[in-house]
């Protein structure tokens, strides 16, 4: 089913009962547990999606369970947990509408103490679990006629900030991979986004952090979510490659 398809049978569950809620679009959430991704599975939910859900921690597979779709307990950068998920997905609905690519934390630390091991982390964590569920998701959506991945990225892939350095050059390595991914696969429907986000309300507030962001506060995990849920639907159909800042006004790049 194509995603303006998928976004129809939203509508029709809830006018028509158990049978339609049956062809609900499938998001998979990866590295979400907690945070921006949970926030962001709670909301696909609230709207009438199916999700299932991979953590490490344990706690996506009780979300999932909570959400009453699928979860997993498995490494986001694991090619073997990465299929369990969407083997999870296609095993219980038969399709996948969207995938949310969320990620840890890598190292942090002064920029040439960082060890090589750091820094092959840091790319682990923020770009080679993207680069692997695109490789198992992509033929998925292609046959399905289209779909939507979208991941999580940071305000340091576009100005880079000391406090996260193995972040903002993994990231910047992932907004090239976005624009070569969104090059190739555009006619055949499948898109993929980032997002941007600031500084977010899931980690705790830091002063001079705080005082850099125009709006004057951190950003809500939920609002976040929304554009991630903008970005995977269908009102976004003709948007892919792109990279949305959700950072209160913070970065000033152009």
């Amino acid at each position: 089913m194509t995603p303006a398809g998928a976004d129809r049978a939203v509508d029709s569950a809830a006018d028509s009962g158990d049978d339609a809620a049956n062809d609900r679009p499938v998001a998979l959430f990866a590295a979400a547990g907690s945070g921006i991704g949970a926030a962001a599975a709670r909301l696909f939910s609230e709207r009438g999606w199916r999700v299932a859900v991979l953590s490490s921690s344990g706690r996506g597979e009780a979300l999932g369970a909570e959400l009453g779709g699928v979860g997993v307990t498995g490494d986001a950068r694991d090619v073997r947990d990465l299929t369990l998920l969407v083997d999870a997905a296609m095993d219980s609905w038969g399709r996948v509408d969207a995938v949310v690519n969320s990620a840890g934390h890598g190292a942090k630390g002064e920029l040439l103490s960082l060890s090589d091991e750091d820094w092959h982390a840091g790319f682990e964590i923020y770009l080679m679990g993207i680069v692997r569920m695109a490789r198992i998701v992509t033929p998925i959506l292609v046959r399905q006629g289209g779909g939507s991945i979208v991941n999580v990225s940071s305000f340091a892939a576009v100005e880079p900030d000391a406090d996260f350095p193995t972040s903002a050059v993994a990231r910047g390595g992932l907004s090239v991979f976005t624009k070569l991914f969104a090059g190739r696969y555009a006619a055949e429907g499948v898109r993929m986004n980032d997002v941007l986000p600031g500084f977010v309300d899931s980690l705790p507030e830091i002063e001079r952090r705080r005082a850099r962001i125009p709006a004057g506060r951190y950003a809500r995990a939920s609002e976040v979510a929304e554009t991630i849920h903008f970005l995977a639907s269908p009102a976004s159909s003709y948007l892919t490659g792109q990279a949305l800042r959700v950072d209160g006004g913070m970065t000033r790049s152009i």
